[in-house]
């Protein structure tokens, strides 16, 4: 590398439609624990009728959003779509939050009205179910250190995964991806899904560090190690919804 400090550009989609239960602070959460190691990150807002250049992007972020605004998105994403697949193919990393999530799967389908599709990122399609699942959510990792994640959830949808896409957790405490399997939301290569809000990623200071890494090394093609950061009060914080949950 020749670059004396580190560097990742971030894609903020539909920031205007898909930001509810806080979804901007996860934003701001990979922002701050950048600029804490002195990695320099340059974070664009994607909005409807702006073209994504997958090759400018190491890291793409959408959040949630209420119907009329999702129905939008979908549509916007069609023309995305080979663009955002050459970005999960050279390694890019990409995290969508609820209604953003369903949209990295195949479609959503509502009880009345169109099939909302989505852009297959993720082998997972969701139907609407006649619940609302609401409340606080833990969830175990295979690969995170500590490997529990915690969040809020507030979905009736039901997603189901397929193929070679995985769940990003087992679900301890909380309906998950459809009260069934005991699974909360997906990845596939470097695209991850979940219905965790709250927002979810100042919650999971070990999950922020993992994509951050992630999005390094797409960049750099090689092995990036972090620097340790003081996490005391955000762990405490992690722990303490842990400890309400039981």
């Amino acid at each position: 590398m020749t670059e004396t400090r580190l560097k990742i550009s971030l894609a903020h989609l539909y920031p205007e439609l898909l930001n509810i239960y806080g979804d901007f602070g996860n934003v701001l959460t990979i922002k701050q624990r950048c600029e804490w190691r002195n990695i320099d990150i340059e974070i664009t807002n994607i909005n409807i009728g702006d073209k994504i250049d997958p090759e400018i992007f190491d890291f793409y972020f959408i959040g949630g959003g209420q119907d009329k605004q999702q129905i939008e998105v979908s549509r916007e994403l069609q023309l995305q779509k080979n663009a955002l697949h050459d970005a999960m193919n050279s390694g890019a990393v990409a995290l969508g939050i609820c209604g953003g999530y369903q949209l990295f799967g195949h479609y959503y389908q509502p009880h009345n009205g169109a099939r909302l599709l989505g852009i297959g990122l993720l082998d997972a399609y969701t139907v609407a179910g006649d619940k609302r699942f609401i409340g606080n959510v833990t969830a175990k990792t295979e690969f995170t250190v500590p490997k529990t994640l915690v969040g809020f959830e507030n979905h009736s949808g039901l997603t189901y995964l397929q193929g070679d896409t995985k769940p990003l957790a087992m679900v301890e405490t909380g309906a998950g991806n459809n009260s069934r399997d005991k699974t909360e939301g997906a990845r596939f290569k470097n695209i991850f899904g979940t219905y965790l809000h709250g927002p979810f990623l100042p919650k999971n200071p070990h999950f922020t560090d993992f994509l951050i890494k992630l999005a390094l090394e797409k960049r750099y093609r090689d092995n990036i190690e972090l620097q340790k950061l003081n996490d005391e009060l955000e762990l405490q914080a992690h722990i303490s919804l842990i400890n309400k949950l039981y």
